[in-house]
């Protein structure tokens, strides 16, 4: 059987598959894509406080931080996101969410945006739709019960 399936793998490309979960643990929370949607703000917010004449190296090198820390918050909220409208939600869902896909698509499109920008509204925009997103998932929550 190992000698079959050593020659399956080298005839069929295989390729590592990434998943919030190998089985179905049914373990879901928005809670970590607002916290990555707030830092985000916050990031912009920081940003924008920093010095826009003759900045310090030390304004330079926070600018750097920020922005590093914006764009991996960013990239974290929509992979949570995309967990949560892949993993989370089924076809049920949506009867109680008629706009379920846009919500989650524009939401994905506003982490890249953000990825893309220093924009307080952007930012803000963000966090509101996850927000949103947020009070599906509890209305998904009570509705189970």
């Amino acid at each position: 059987m190992k000698q079959i399936l050593s020659i399956f793998t080298r005839i069929l490309p295989t390729q590592i598959a990434y998943a919030h979960c190998d089985v179905p643990c049914g373990i879901y929370d928005p809670k970590p894509a607002q916290i990555a949607a707030a830092t985000v703000l916050k990031m912009v917010q920081k940003i924008n406080e920093l010095p826009k004449d003759n900045p310090t190296i030390q304004d330079r090198n926070a600018f750097v931080r920020m922005v590093l820390t914006k764009e991996e918050h960013a990239r974290k909220c929509k992979e949570e996101l995309l967990v949560l409208w892949t993993d989370y939600f089924k076809t049920e869902h949506i009867s109680l969410f008629p706009n379920l896909h846009e919500v989650f698509w524009q939401a994905a499109k506003s982490c890249s945006k953000n990825k893309q920008n220093v924009d307080i509204k952007s930012a803000e925009e963000l966090v509101k739709a996850v927000d949103e997103i947020t009070e599906m998932f509890k209305k998904a929550q009570a509705a189970k019960t």
